[in-house]
């Protein structure tokens, strides 16, 4: 038998039942890391300003490595897919309004509103696509099977 392998912090919520919440809040916990690590360099370290487009660079692949953890773990099931993301951004977005009262201009660049908009609009447009594509993979698997039953049927001599 395989083990599955644990994301890191994961036993921590492990008294969340649903799996769609309990990875929706370990990954939203991870974006908001992520999110609070990257505020925190970009506006108390002045002398790494030279290094602003790398580490703009780096958090947004970090964010975008946590944001698909519900994706690929709900690959075949769109709506808990979108169920995990959505809580996930949640969490990002209470963060973000956390990090709005202490850092003043964040509000000017982007508001809570459209961060989360942001997050949940990505979230359902994957949700769909991945519906979608497990429509029509459903759909040939149906034909080729109706397509390989007519032709043994169709092979076998009939009897008069």
């Amino acid at each position: 038998m395989v083990a599955r392998s644990q994301l890191p912090g994961m036993r921590l919520f492990l008294w969340v039942r649903n799996a769609s919440l309990r990875i929706g809040v370990l990954t939203g916990v991870y974006l908001s890391i992520v999110f609070f690590a990257w505020l925190v360099v970009a506006n108390r370290f002045s002398q790494l300003d030279l290094f602003a487009g790398i580490r703009n660079i780096a958090a947004a692949t970090a964010i975008l490595m946590a944001m698909l953890i519900p994706v690929l773990r709900f690959r075949r099931e769109p709506v808990r897919m979108f169920v995990a993301g959505l809580t996930a951004w949640t969490l990002l977005t209470l963060t973000y309004i956390g990090m709005e009262m202490r850092f003043s201009l964040l509000g000017s660049r982007m508001g809570a509103f459209h961060l989360f908009m942001l997050g949940g609009i990505t979230y359902g447009f994957v949700s769909v696509l991945q519906w979608v594509f497990l429509l029509c993979a459903e759909a040939r698997d149906q034909y080729v099977a109706h397509a390989a039953q007519a032709a043994v049927t169709a092979s076998r001599p009939s009897i008069h």
